[in-house]
């Protein structure tokens, strides 16, 4: 990659582009959790159900990774800086349209669609900007480790954040927080230059994002419709892999004819990315998979408010914290590998504890929070131990003409991780499989574990040492 990017670049001028990056990764992972704690109030003020609710977050999370790699490609025609800018634009109305909603529809369109295609447009300039201006492997790990950071802190703290203003103000007002952060961000993300010029002759595959987004949301709509009908399920997601088959064969025959294709199949050639992007899909689906089961439980079991759920919550906030700050520490003694099967361990390990920890005050009647604090303390030093390598490596096996690409495939398989986390828990949880609340809740705990599980063995195939990075030319080939 070119050195020319951060020469002359004081370290004080990287950090003051690093701000506002951090930010807009903070402030869209917030989204996907803070509505977890605000269930019950919103549901009974917008006057719908729970699992209303648990469509509106889904269908946001599944516009972002639907959306994702369509958003990356669209930054080499129209320059990172230029998208980065309308996606907080877009992100922005949204907020104030769900602050505003006065019914479930209006919410989702705020919400889930205007707030989910402002995400797909910013998120991906965010970790391309990164990767082009910070060229060594440790400033590297540094930058990712603050953005990672930021955002396991939004996914994490969101249920706090979002469970002090619902109960100071209401729920309408942490869509009106949102607004005003992004309002900061688009102030402080004037310093930021685009590294590279964009090239509006480029062409863009219209019909390749057709079908990459229609397959993934075919595809997790089967995931939701689990608990409805099992045979509309399993019709839904063998409808999705096909178009997804389709996307993969058309994508390859464009190639093949020397036009230009939504994504280059080189990237699905590339062993350590490969196995980066399933690690990066497991840690999201478990991340945003235990925040749903978990908000959902001690708020319909226990009875706990939104404050109460949020300050429980923030044991796993101080451990994704402490464990993503210490990424440039971390690449500098241990492999991103061994960084990466740590942090599955650490987290299949606070699942465990937090099952082993409810299962004990359960049978000797046991009311006090703190059991559920050592638990999420594991999960969330898990997670941020292992979110900034898994991003550095993948986003570090290409080179810059790449970086849109598998910048928007990159994020769309974190973001279909989170949807899938949400989706899968909240099935299990609405279908009633149990007899008992506990042992609902329980299962999905226990399926997310096992989530877990498949990411240490991704992991442990990965090299111990960094691959070469794939260059443009060389996926020409």
């Amino acid at each position: 990659m070119a050195d020319h990017v951060t020469t002359g670049r004081p370290s004080k001028a990287l950090r003051r582009v690093l701000v506002p990056l951090a930010l807009a990764q903070f402030i869209c992972s917030f989204a996907g959790s803070n509505m977890n704690v605000m269930i019950n109030d919103m549901s009974k003020d917008l006057d719908t159900t729970v699992q209303g609710i648990q469509v509106a977050i889904t269908i946001f999370l599944l516009v972002m990774a639907a959306l994702m790699i369509p958003g990356g490609k669209l930054t080499d025609r129209y320059g990172r800086k230029r998208l980065f800018t309308l996606g907080l634009v877009v992100y922005g109305v949204g907020a104030l349209l769900s602050a505003a909603a006065p019914g479930l529809g209006v919410l989702i369109l705020g919400n889930s669609i205007l707030e989910g295609v402002g995400t797909a447009l910013l998120i991906p300039p965010v970790y391309i900007l990164t990767t082009l201006l910070f060229t060594e492997i440790t400033s590297r790990a540094r930058a990712f480790g603050a953005i990672s950071a930021m955002g396991g802190v939004g996914a994490a703290a969101g249920p706090l954040i979002g469970g002090l203003i619902t109960s100071a103000i209401s729920w309408r007002a942490a869509f009106v927080f949102q607004a005003l952060v992004i309002a900061a961000i688009v102030l402080l993300s004037r310093h930021v230059e685009d590294p590279l010029p964009p090239d509006p002759t480029r062409a863009f595959d219209t019909g390749g994002a057709v079908l990459s987004s229609v397959g993934l949301i075919l595809v997790v709509s089967g995931i939701l419709a689990t608990d409805n009908n099992i045979w509309l399920m399993l019709g839904l997601v063998a409808a999705g892999s096909l178009v997804l088959l389709w996307f993969f064969l058309s994508m390859r025959a464009k190639e093949r004819a020397g036009k230009e294709a939504l994504l280059s199949t080189s990237l699905f050639r590339n062993r350590t990315s490969n196995l980066g992007l399933i690690t990066q899909n497991a840690q999201w689906l478990m991340l945003m998979g235990v925040s749903f089961t978990v908000a959902a439980y001690l708020q319909v079991v226990h009875g706990y408010d939104a404050i109460q759920t949020g300050v429980i919550f923030t044991a796993a906030t101080v451990g994704l914290l402490a464990s993503s700050l210490g990424a440039e520490r971390f690449a500098k003694r241990r492999a991103q590998r061994t960084l990466i099967m740590g942090g599955f361990l650490l987290t299949t390990a606070g699942i465990v504890v937090f099952l082993t920890m409810v299962s004990l005050a359960v049978s000797k009647d046991l009311t006090s929070a703190w059991v559920f604090a050592p638990g999420l303390f594991l999960i969330g030093l898990g997670v941020g131990l292992m979110l900034t390598p898994s991003v550095n490596l993948v986003q570090s096996a290409f080179g810059e003409e790449l970086q849109g690409e598998i910048s928007g495939l990159s994020r769309s398989v974190s973001n279909l991780g989170s949807s899938l986390g949400t989706a899968i828990a909240g099935t299990i949880l609405v279908a009633g499989i149990t007899a008992t609340p506990e042992r609902s809740y329980g299962l999905a705990l226990a399926v997310l574990a096992l989530v877990g599980v498949v990411g240490l063995a991704a992991s442990a195939m990965l090299p111990r040492t960094p691959a070469p990075v794939t260059t443009a030319q060389e996926a020409t080939a």
